[in-house]
């Protein structure tokens, strides 16, 4: 009996390694197939940007044009300075837990990373305004045109959740990571398949830009940006 117990113990275990390994395989690999961007002949007229902090990968948005302002929807007033006179927002899809509990990895726990990985944990919006945004090999200009603009618009509203008024519900917390940030409840469970780099570049893939066909990394994103 014993015998077999270890024999089961034995296979499972290799079975699982066997998933962590194909799960490796699929993240190194698949990210280097690249979805062109659409071709459209419109005028490319607003202003985006791909941001990365080396992890997490932020879409970044004009706050004010002629088509929307974010400031009715993410007010100034939500961030610890308050200040108005910012030009871009970055939004950011993500675990709650990873966004409030461990702000450097050094602060991260097994329960944290195990209910992010496995869908058990709540997902939320990180968002934090810039005066401007300077291109880097960590932040890429993307031309848009007002329809692809539109559809990206569309794409991170519905990831945010809402009260039963329709505004969206900020985050009461200490954890914000400078003066020009806050964090807001959304739609959706984070997991090893469904990352926040998975979530910027399902953005790119909705406003017809170059993405990967599938990535948990922010590399997988960049990549197509070099």
């Amino acid at each position: 009996m014993t015998k077999r117990i270890i024999t089961i113990v034995l296979k499972t275990l290799g079975a699982l390694l066997a998933l962590v390994a194909f799960y490796i395989l699929c993240v190194l690999l698949i990210p280097f197939y690249e979805i062109k961007a659409q071709a459209t002949s419109d005028p490319k007229t607003v202003e985006t940007y791909i941001l990365t902090n080396g992890v997490h990968t932020d879409i970044v948005v004009p706050i004010k044009n002629n088509q929307f302002d974010w400031s009715n929807v993410v007010p100034f007033k939500n961030t610890t300075s308050s200040s108005t006179d910012f030009n871009y927002l970055s939004i950011g899809w993500g675990d709650k837990g990873f966004y409030l509990d461990t702000p450097e990895w050094s602060d991260l726990k097994v329960s944290t990373a195990f209910y992010a990985a496995f869908w058990l944990g709540e997902s939320a919006m990180h968002c934090t305004f810039y005066k401007q945004m300077t291109e880097s090999k960590d932040c890429k200009k993307i031309m848009l045109t007002e329809k692809q603009y539109a559809d990206l618009r569309k794409f991170i509203l519905k990831k945010f959740d809402r009260d039963a008024s329709g505004n969206v519900q900020l985050i009461q917390t200490d954890a914000v990571y400078g003066t020009g940030d806050a964090f807001y409840d959304a739609r959706g469970s984070y997991s090893f398949l469904n990352t926040c780099n998975t979530w910027t570049n399902k953005a790119l893939k909705v406003a017809g830009q170059k993405a990967a066909l599938w990535t948990a990394t922010d590399f997988g994103i960049f990549q197509h940006y070099q």
